[in-house]
């Protein structure tokens, strides 16, 4: 499969580091979407997670409107809403006023899962039965509610009516796929922490794909874990947070993010092992060569149109350093690529 140049975008679950809170977490990621707005890249999307005390992505909006507030340029928004937990109508007046606040900057990505446990989800949605049947039939009121005028119902969403935020279909399986598909809307798959069924989905959503008013041919968009460094040594061991955040969540343990470390858990299990190894499948980590390698080969195979990258490192200077080397590769992918295409000629 051939491919082009891949835009380039940030995920941030906005996780509390050990030692800091919650306000220092949201004045990272200020800096952090202000640093990749200067190197360029795309969006810079905010997740949704409830009763998760070592993440603070629970009020998505609100995260999202202070990234607008803080940035010039760079797009911002959702990874995602998640829809079992809101109103359409709600949701299309939030980011409607978000729109209105800031226009053509604001992003709206769909999740039909509750990023949160049973309890928490009974408490966010105060009503019993699942929700996430009705994520069909919530995405098409969304486009109603931010379309044009002659679409409305009798209910609309002021501010919303007209703004047409952009909406984007969150997945980590084939359902998700199929939807993105048959609506005509960019499909984001979520390899970042759930990546076995990455490549039936992104061939479900491009060979189903339906032209409409919002796209007119498929838009892959992959998130990814990325650990990027000077060194491939230095790579590995500040990998070692990321490893430390993945088996604490196997663990169901509350632990904030962690510095790097020398010697990881000495008792970690077999099947540990093998579940962090699948959670972790999909992460570039190395030096700037090593990830222009695994981009390369990446893009062979998938051919995304854009990467949103998450990114487990625990000190700022580092963790702004692995998205300049994730640039440069991407930047030296492409000089290749059309070095190569010269040649060719």
């Amino acid at each position: 499969m051939s491919h082009s140049n891949i835009a380039l975008s940030v995920l941030d679950l906005l996780p509390i580091r050990e030692g800091k809170d919650a306000t220092a977490a949201i004045d990272q990621m200020v800096s952090l979407a202000q640093t990749v707005e200067k190197l360029g890249y795309t969006r810079y999307w905010i997740a949704e997670h409830h009763n998760t005390p070592t993440l603070i992505s629970s009020a998505t909006s609100i995260l999202v409107k202070h990234v607008l507030d803080h940035t010039d340029t760079i797009r911002a928004g959702s990874g995602g809403v998640m829809l079992p937990n809101h109103s359409p109508l709600i949701v299309a007046e939030q980011f409607g006023t978000i729109a209105t606040i800031h226009p053509d900057r604001v992003d709206l990505g769909l999740g039909r899962a509750p990023g949160t446990d049973e309890a928490a989800a009974k408490a966010i949605r105060r009503s019993s039965g699942d929700s996430a049947p009705s994520f069909p039939d919530d995405i098409r009121s969304l486009l109603t509610y931010l379309g044009a005028p002659e679409q409305q119902g009798t209910v609309r969403a002021y501010p919303g009516v007209g703004t047409k935020v952009p909406l984007y279909i969150l997945g980590s399986s084939t359902d998700s796929a199929y939807l993105a598909a048959e609506l005509g809307l960019p499909y984001a798959f979520g390899a970042h922490f759930a990546p076995a069924h990455l490549e039936a989905a992104l061939v479900a959503y491009r060979e189903n794909f339906k032209p409409s008013v919002h796209l007119s041919k498929p838009y892959v968009m992959v998130s990814a874990n990325v650990i990027a460094a000077d060194s491939d040594e230095e790579a590995h061991f500040l990998a070692t947070t990321m490893n430390q955040v993945f088996l604490n969540i196997l663990r169901g343990g509350q632990q904030l993010m962690q510095p790097p470390a020398e010697n990881l858990d000495s008792d970690i299990t077999a099947k540990e092992e093998e579940m962090l190894a699948a959670m972790s499948s999909v992460t570039f980590k190395g030096s700037k060569d090593t990830i222009t390698q695994q981009l390369n080969l990446f893009q062979t195979r998938y051919a995304a149109d854009e990467l949103i990258v998450n990114s487990f490192i625990y000190e700022e200077e580092k963790l702004t350093r692995s998205f300049e080397i994730l640039k440069e590769a991407v930047q030296s992918m492409e000089e290749n690529r059309q070095s190569e295409a010269s040649i060719v000629r």
